[in-house]
């Protein structure tokens, strides 16, 4: 297996040196994407990317495209390199990044599904974030027809890159928020089957959250949307599945 790290990065500055600390010792090759962050946070990317060029690369995004444009150009990249799998993180600080070697493991035991991080909240977390999000997770079960995605919009899980690559060249995918939840539902249509790791997650340590309330929750609603006339179509194949 070869296994990398893709991490989308918009004006995460003062928490991405420390995630960069974490991941070092699982000595995996990681793609930066840099989505059109500001001055500030480009510079300190360029500086981590230089001084850890062995093992770091720097993809620049001139305008911010949204996290689901970053990952899949870090995913991109990856498939073009010859790598079998990503360990998508993100860039706030906010999962328990030991847990790569949990990934790991699942990933020589399972190499063919899709491994999802199962979040374990602490009380940093706002209360209408939390209830929203388990308010997105009965939609993506309703799309799927099934549990098999316990959280859809944790950011912490692996690909398949083989699975991804064929999903890409078929099939657009969520440019924003809306990333997370399209492209697990998306390769469980198309056959994956998935693992959830518990994992405990905390707030953003620089308290920065790009979330949009407003814009991001209507996206996110629009996709589900979407997602449940696609599983219309797909209701019987997602019914047999099950037998």
């Amino acid at each position: 297996m070869k296994v990398c790290i893709v991490i989308p990065v918009y004006n995460h500055q003062r928490a991405i040196g420390r995630v960069i600390h974490k991941i070092r010792a699982f000595e995996l090759p990681c793609y930066l994407i840099n989505d059109g962050s500001d001055a500030e946070c480009s510079a300190v990317l360029q500086q981590i990317a230089a001084e850890e060029s062995e093992w770091i690369t720097l993809i620049e995004r001139a305008k911010n495209g949204g996290k689901g444009v970053a990952v899949i150009d870090g995913l991109t990249c990856a498939i073009k390199d010859g790598l079998t799998h990503a360990i998508q993180v993100d860039s706030d600080g906010q999962h328990t990044l030991g847990d790569i070697g949990r990934f790991l493991h699942v990933i020589q035991t399972e190499p063919d599904k899709l491994i999802l991080g199962q979040p374990i909240f602490d009380e940093s977390v706002p209360k209408k974030r939390l209830y929203g999000r388990q308010l997105t997770n009965v939609w993506v079960w309703i799309n799927t027809l099934s549990f098999a995605i316990a959280d859809g919009m944790c950011g912490f899980r692996c690909y398949p890159l083989a699975a991804v690559e064929k999903l890409l060249a078929s099939t657009k995918i969520g440019q924003r928020m809306d990333f997370d939840i399209d492209i697990a539902v998306r390769l469980y249509w198309q056959g994956l089957e998935t693992v959830n790791l518990g994992t405990k997650v905390k707030y953003p340590l620089d308290g920065v959250s790009h979330f949009k309330m407003l814009s991001d929750n209507f996206l996110i609603s629009k996709k589900h949307t979407q997602l449940f006339f696609g599983m219309l179509l797909r209701f019987p194949k997602l019914i047999l599945r099950h037998f």
